[in-house]
């Protein structure tokens, strides 16, 4: 049996209280019918997205990961960038933050880069990995303007095949990692999603454990 992580498991709490993960069905970017969703666009006031700031900076500081700084490609990145900033300041770590807009800009600072100098070892902050193509766009950003992407962190990893179809099998985290070369630290999985189900005493939860159980069976790596 996997043992529990007390971190991902109270992450898991927090989002669905916050309405963030839900259970229902729900059609993913690859069309597939899933049982639950887990939008991040609904940590959407302060206290929220303070609480989510905090998550992830206690599972890169417990993770080891070394980094100078942190990267948000748009759109989401770029929140959640900033999010992680604060987390990471309240448990001692300062470090400087940038992110990239869609458009060049023409005047001004111009350009497409924003925030802190991209530079040292960069640690790209967004929400999810689906098949890894928006990561390896963020990690020739950060090359181009002559710094070293070093890792992704993430909330959820769904654990899920990022193909249906065709001989590859991984799922979005393995493409970044095997083939990018950047780690990806996550705060919580699809397995500890499973767990928490499996261990509520709420059977509106319990209810949805099952249909989980199915959709990793079919899709899961």
């Amino acid at each position: 049996m996997t043992p529990t992580d007390p971190l991902a498991q109270a992450f898991v709490q927090f989002s669905v209280e916050a309405g963030v993960l839900r259970f229902g069905d729900f059609k993913t970017k690859a069309g597939r019918q899933s049982p639950y969703f887990f939008n991040t666009g609904l940590f959407d006031d302060g206290a929220k997205l303070a609480k989510l700031g905090e998550f992830y900076a206690r599972r890169l500081i417990a993770s080891g990961i070394e980094f100078d700084m942190l990267f948000g490609p748009a759109y989401k990145g770029i929140t959640l960038a900033a999010a992680v900033a604060i987390g990471l300041a309240r448990e001692g770590r300062n470090v400087p933050f940038a992110y990239n807009r869609k458009e060049a800009k023409d005047h001004g600072e111009g350009g497409t880069l924003v925030g802190a100098p991209v530079a040292g070892r960069v640690l790209i902050i967004d929400d999810v990995i689906t098949d890894g193509g928006s990561k390896r766009e963020a990690a020739d950003m950060i090359r181009a303007a002559g710094a070293t992407p070093v890792g992704v962190a993430i909330t959820m990893d769904r654990q899920e095949r990022a193909k249906d179809e065709g001989a590859d099998r991984r799922s979005g985290v393995q493409y970044v990692e095997q083939d990018l070369g950047l780690r990806v630290v996550s705060i919580a999985t699809l397995a500890d999603l499973m767990q928490f189900l499996a261990a509520s005493d709420d059977p509106a939860l319990q209810a949805n454990a099952e249909r989980v159980t199915a959709y990793r069976a079919r899709y899961g790596v």
